[in-house]
């Protein structure tokens, strides 16, 4: 498979993305802004969202106050140091509690990647009518279902063929710092193959696979930044490779190739 270079690749984050309420339409949300932006969608466009404003449109807010936590939960909080009913929100979340330290978790998500607190996030997060600091922001159930949902409004909207993209910033087990990654796809892929393609000197490549939705994801989360930029939407244009149907779990490593646990 040959990256095409037949054109720049463009990013392009699309100003004025109201706040996210619980019920809000997403889809004609940020049609509406590709609008305001003077964009006009080609077929092979890639719209790249943040996980938290698709989180908020599905009423993904839990109140604290809410939750009992288990003896689990109260066993988990002595250990990491959290709130005993972050450390229940966590467990449910989760497949598996791999690794802990004071105001860490390390999990296997029930979505199957490996993640620090489930995901589970405190910040610019309010919801209605208590104090902000009992609020907390779950993933989206299915991302890769929720990105479909958007992609089909999107592309009734603009009558052209798109992918959707939702990212989360995740940290790595070999190196520091966050990086945008991608958690829900469609139509466009995860993971490109260049196995049996040759180099520059004709020599097959023999392993290289490029996880290319991840390589986007870090590019777009750049523009979004992780605090109060209010920049949760980006437009790409002239990703390199061929879009296609596709899943998250073409990205997640195997448990018997992960050599971290």
């Amino acid at each position: 498979m040959a990256i095409s270079v037949t054109e720049p690749l463009t990013l392009t984050p699309l100003p004025s993305i109201p706040l996210i309420q619980p019920g809000d339409n997403l889809g004609l949300i940020i049609q509406q802004a590709i609008t305001r932006a003077g964009i006009n969608p080609l077929d092979g466009d890639i719209i790249v969202i943040a996980q938290k404003i698709v989180s908020k449109s599905e009423g993904r807010l839990v109140n604290l106050a809410t939750i009992q936590p288990s003896q689990r939960a109260f066993e988990l909080a002595i250990i990491t140091e959290k709130d005993p009913r972050i450390a229940e929100l966590v467990l449910q979340e989760s497949k598996e509690i791999l690794r802990t330290r004071p105001k860490t978790v390390i999990v296997e998500h029930r979505l199957g990647f490996v993640c620090a607190n489930a995901g589970i996030d405190h910040s610019n997060v309010k919801g209605e009518g208590d104090n902000i600091e009992e609020w907390v922001l779950l993933l989206p159930v299915d991302p890769d279902a929720s990105a479909h949902k958007i992609r089909q409004e999107l592309e009734g909207l603009f009558k052209v063929r798109l992918g959707v993209m939702i990212i989360d910033s995740h940290g790595r087990a070999w190196r520091m710092g966050t990086i945008g990654v991608a958690i829900g796809l469609s139509g466009l892929p995860g993971l490109v193959d260049l196995r049996g393609h040759p180099d520059l000197f004709g020599y097959m490549l023999q392993i290289t696979q490029v996880g290319a939705a991840d390589e986007l994801a870090a590019a777009a989360s750049l523009l979004m930044g992780q605090a109060a930029e209010a920049t949760p939407v980006v437009h790409v244009r002239g990703f390199p490779y061929p879009l296609r149907e596709s899943h998250l779990s073409e990205l997640l490593r195997p448990r018997e190739m992960d050599l971290f646990r």
